[in-house]
């Protein structure tokens, strides 16, 4: 492709503290239209994504990121709406990690917004192209803010679902999310030159290697504080939380809590934390 196909975003109507404005629906192709991430349920978007259909052109492709609710709850409505079949890497526990599957059975409880119903039509593999008369979706699994998450490469413009914002850091909540993954992934994407990122939430990233390095940075300095904080001595995650997030509303201490919970299992793993009397999330935490 010599240039980009036409890219038109909607708006889905769900803004909260966690989606920012509302989830963004990403429309690619002149003729043979690809829908990246439907949204969340609600018939007035499923509305609006029908209106932005002309004439000459239809719905060939729905594409999935992640199965998370405020992503991919529409994408069954939208399917049977246009006949285009569902893809995505699989399910929403599809591509956990072999840690987080081990502690599934003590975290599974505290997981967030899991669309739980979605099944894709076809599966994409890392790697996997889709091809419409005027584009080319290569499929990159980038698990970390969910084991199955798919950043979608048209050329050198990268749909980068919820692995990388620009409003926002990304919530890595186990056992859906895992903190090595999501930093693995980081890196992947940054050995890469891109032009720009087209988010599942927010605007659009205009200087992706400065986010990415960005992103990084801000986890290292996290995963440091956690350990200065550790230093006052033994604690809860709770605890540990009020530590570290020392200005952060109430409101958004639960979700802080998840993210600093991925950071211990990975310290844990790299044997710099130890849990006691075992990695649970109400276990105290201690450095080693």
């Amino acid at each position: 492709m010599t240039s980009d196909p036409p890219i038109r975003q909607l708006l889905a109507p769900n803004p909260s503290p966690l989606t920012g404005k509302g989830t963004n629906t990403w429309l690619v192709g002149a003729s043979d239209l690809a829908v990246i991430d439907p949204g969340p349920r609600d018939q007035n978007h499923l509305d609006a994504i029908l209106r932005a259909v002309g004439p000459g052109q239809r719905i060939s492709h729905v594409v999935v990121t992640h199965a998370h609710l405020d992503h991919s709850a529409l994408a069954q409505s939208l399917s049977a709406a246009t006949g285009a079949a569902i893809h995505a890497f699989g399910t929403a526990t599809d591509g956990r990690s072999p840690r987080m599957t081990r502690l599934a059975p003590s975290l599974s409880a505290q997981g967030e917004g899991l669309d739980r119903d979605f099944q894709p039509d076809h599966r994409l593999a890392d790697g996997q192209r889709l091809d419409g008369p005027d584009w080319s979706l290569t499929a990159l699994h980038t698990p970390g803010h969910l084991g199955g998450h798919l950043c979608l490469a048209l050329g050198d413009v990268l749909f980068s679902g919820d692995h990388v914002m620009g409003w926002s850091t990304t919530i890595v909540s186990p056992p859906d999310g895992d903190m090595a993954d999501y930093m693995t992934s980081l890196d992947r994407l940054a050995a890469r030159r891109w032009r720009r990122f087209l988010p599942g939430h927010g605007d659009p990233v205009t200087d992706p290697a400065a986010r990415l390095a960005a992103l990084a940075a801000h986890r290292r300095q996290r995963e440091a504080q956690i350990l200065l904080a550790l230093e006052e001595g033994a604690a809860q995650i709770s605890e540990l939380t009020r530590r570290v997030y020392r200005d952060t509303p109430a409101n958004l201490l639960p979700a802080a809590e998840r993210n600093v919970l991925a950071h211990l299992i990975d310290l844990e793993a790299r044997n710099l934390v130890a849990a006691v009397p075992e990695l649970r999330p109400e276990a105290v935490f201690a450095r080693r």
